[in-house]
């Protein structure tokens, strides 16, 4: 019977654990790998491949825009769709969340948190049960549980005030993983390739800022006294240590040989793993190495810009698109909304815009073939309609043989 209790008990206490979300765990398994350097936002940030990545993923994201449709309740072609510029959401989503931010910087922020932390929160502000504003809260600051009822709570402390707010309250897009109570943390489980490279690059920091890199060695022909030992060796330290006294000329005397040295393996080895690191950091964020200014002698990736475009959009932005998009719709608008066919959309097309050359050839496509109208056109190109562009055109000339004989003698 005291077995049984006690092993209720575990139970019960790891049921209690699972219910909050920490990741205390997976922190300890990930520091024991680690390559002793310390990892947060901070330090992970100074890496440069993680600048890229997370500049990339969020400055793409944040500068789409952001807007609110309203369907017609049609499906297939009989769809249609048309933008809700006077829904207040509309603004919040589009132009300023609250009074501090516009949107790019509400949504670089909620970017980052995600791609960092795994999780991304703000603060839903109502006035009269409409949505008025979002503040964006530091991920670290906060804790998420369930009550008794089985609902999320979210609790953090900012500026010596303390919050303790239900679901209803906290707009929270998770990260990769799909748990209710937070995503998976790319701080944690990149743990131990962040701090190696780290570590690299405070060993080559320390190279170039302490150690003495000489391009050769200096052979005297005889043993030195402990005077010209001391002030041979002073002198080297002040005049040649340091990055600041790189290629600057050695006066040889007294006999003294030159003898040139290149890079040794163990150099080369940490040069080789810096760039490798580079790899495995891209590969956490899903971001090509490309994409981040980082090359290699052979590489799978498309050479032609758009088509980089279109393969980062469908394997890397795809995913992390429909994860805001469905966690603000889910959270912000009322059922009633999404039933009336309310919906929430990044708006894609400034991203897939090409060059002038490949933009003209999708319009002639479009306009010839009767699926676009030449106001469409003019408002993509930013220039003002013109009267009797909402009619679809197309092109007469592709007509059957046997037509032809008709047609030119008007029979």
């Amino acid at each position: 019977m005291r077995l049984l209790r006690k092993m209720a008990g575990l139970i019960g206490g790891a049921r209690r654990l699972d219910i909050t979300h920490s990741g205390t765990g997976r922190d300890a398994t990930a520091r024991a790998m680690d390559a002793g350097m310390s990892v947060s936002a901070t330090s992970s940030m100074a890496l440069s491949a993680v600048w890229g990545c997370v500049g990339l993923l969020a400055g793409t994201i944040s500068s789409l825009p952001f807007q609110v449709y309203q369907s017609d309740g049609g499906s297939g072609r009989d769809g249609k769709r048309v933008m809700r510029r006077d829904h207040p959401l509309y603004a919040i989503l589009h132009d300023s969340p609250n009074a501090d931010q516009t949107a790019l910087d509400f949504w670089d922020f909620m970017t980052q948190a995600i791609e960092l932390w795994g999780n991304a929160y703000a603060k839903i502000d109502r006035l009269g049960g409409k949505i008025v504003a979002l503040t964006p809260i530091r991920p670290d600051a906060v804790s998420v549980r369930r009550d008794a009822a089985g609902a999320l709570r979210y609790r953090w402390s900012d500026k010596a005030q303390r919050y303790d707010l239900g679901e209803e309250d906290v707009l929270h897009i998770r990260g990769p993983g799909g748990d209710p109570l937070g995503g998976m943390s790319t701080l944690t489980f990149a743990r131990a390739t962040f701090s190696l490279a780290l570590a690299e690059n405070a060993t080559a920091a320390g190279i170039y800022r302490n150690g003495l890199r000489p391009g050769g060695l200096l052979k005297f022909k005889e043993w030195l006294s402990p005077e010209q030992r001391d002030v041979a060796s002073s002198a080297m330290v002040e005049q040649f240590t340091g990055a600041a006294n790189a290629g600057r000329p050695f006066v040889a005397e007294g006999g003294v040989e030159w003898q040139p040295l290149g890079i040794n393996p163990v150099d080369a080895q940490m040069l080789e793993t810096r760039g490798f690191s580079i790899e495995e950091i891209c590969r956490f964020f899903s971001v090509p190495p490309v994409m981040v200014q980082h090359s290699s002698a052979t590489t799978s990736w498309p050479t032609g810009v758009e088509q980089q475009v279109l393969l980062f959009q469908k394997f890397t932005l795809r995913r992390r698109l429909k994860r805001i998009e469905q966690a603000v719709s889910k959270q912000l608008l009322t059922p009633a909304e999404r039933a009336a066919g309310l919906s929430v959309e990044f708006n894609l097309e400034g991203l897939l815009r090409g060059d002038s050359a490949g933009r003209a050839s999708f319009y002639n496509a479009g306009l010839n073939g009767g699926w676009l109208v030449i106001n469409e056109v003019r408002a993509w190109e930013n220039l003002p309609p013109v009267e009797g562009g909402e009619i679809p055109r197309v092109q007469k000339q592709n007509v059957p043989i046997t037509e032809l004989e008709r047609l030119i003698h008007g029979s």
